[in-house]
């Protein structure tokens, strides 16, 4: 059987594609004819070149696969990019699903956290959690819609069932993308942290849950792949730790944030570049992102491990190819 990966040359599709072809199977990514070529070097996989907004790029990927894990997205957390994320996100996922509908082929959408409701220090958030509230910026907007694109395929047939990682720590991060958290408190830009809560958990566990799914998964239901729940006070201190890095000293709250991210829109304003610090994520630091795996441990038998091993592994990953 044929797996189709998306979003292969990304931390999670990439993690994929490595676990498939240890496990022995045969391997299809669709990926751009503009992407990095270094995630999928030496790897033996069959590429077909093309890109999920291209609907009959995606019927001619998809066509002879078992199974596809679409993992590709458009993240940018902030408020510009509404329609290229709408593009990638949405209707991106609508040519997967519509594709592994017409192949009759079984579908693992990679959501994230960020598709759900908001969670409370007091209560975990899980899978019934109301897709409600929250900072409604294009990237969490455009999560929630694919969501349900995934849903409506479901009530018609399709076999899919839809996983949501929690923040993402380990190995193959060639971008890099979450694991620049990890970078930047071990080069001393993590001197203050946000308040808030987030979920960690490691790549490859989140890769082992999402090929749970594939197996045993129930067709039109959600995951949450998460694990250790910690306020990014703690966790930077574990970054640090690991790699040698400084520690955070204070606690950035409301006011600072807000001031950081207003900083972030006037230079947005005066220059047309959104940069990583505006409004929309400062004040998604500032949530208490507390959620429960319990139903993918239950169903999936997932079990993450400590955010120190993962971060560890990181690091030494990053150092190893000459991040550092």
């Amino acid at each position: 059987m044929i797996t189709l990966v998306t979003g292969a040359t990304g931390l999670v599709g990439n993690n994929a594609v490595r676990r498939l072809l240890e496990n022995g199977s045969a391997v299809r990514v669709l990926a751009r004819e503009a992407a990095d070529p270094r995630p999928l070097a030496g790897l033996d996989v069959e590429v077909a070149r093309g890109d999920v907004r291209d609907r009959e790029a995606v019927t001619r990927a998809i066509r002879g696969s078992g199974c596809i894990v679409h993992a590709a997205a458009h993240v940018h957390i902030g408020w510009s990019g509404l329609a290229m994320a709408r593009a990638v996100n949405v209707e991106g996922t609508r040519n997967i699903a519509a594709a592994a509908h017409a192949e009759g082929a079984k579908l693992v959408h990679v959501s994230s956290l960020d598709a759900l409701g908001c969670a409370t220090l007091e209560q975990a958030g899980d899978e019934g959690t109301e897709p409600v509230g929250g900072v409604r910026c294009p990237y969490v907007v455009t999560k929630r819609e694919a969501e349900q694109v995934i849903l409506d395929f479901v009530a018609h047939g399709l076999d899919a069932r839809i996983v949501n990682p929690g923040f993402m720590v380990g190995p193959y991060d060639l971008k890099p993308s979450s694991g620049r958290m990890l970078l930047q408190v071990a080069r001393g830009w993590g001197l203050g942290a946000p308040t808030g809560l987030n979920t960690y958990c490691d790549v490859r566990d989140v890769v082992s849950g999402i090929l749970s799914a594939v197996r045993i998964g129930k067709p039109g239901r959600r995951y949450i792949l998460g694990g250790e729940v910690l306020t990014y006070f703690q966790a930077w201190r574990i970054f640090a730790d690991v790699t040698g890095g400084t520690p955070p000293m204070i606690p950035v709250g409301r006011l600072l944030r807000t001031a950081a991210g207003y900083c972030g829109d006037l230079w947005t304003k005066l220059t047309g570049y959104e940069p990583d610090v505006n409004s929309a994520a400062t004040a998604i630091s500032g949530q208490k992102r507390n959620f429960s795996s319990a139903r993918a441990t239950a169903e999936l038998g997932y079990r993450p491990r400590p955010l120190r091993e993962s971060a560890t592994d990181a690091w030494n990953w990053f150092r190893q190819n000459g991040y550092v």
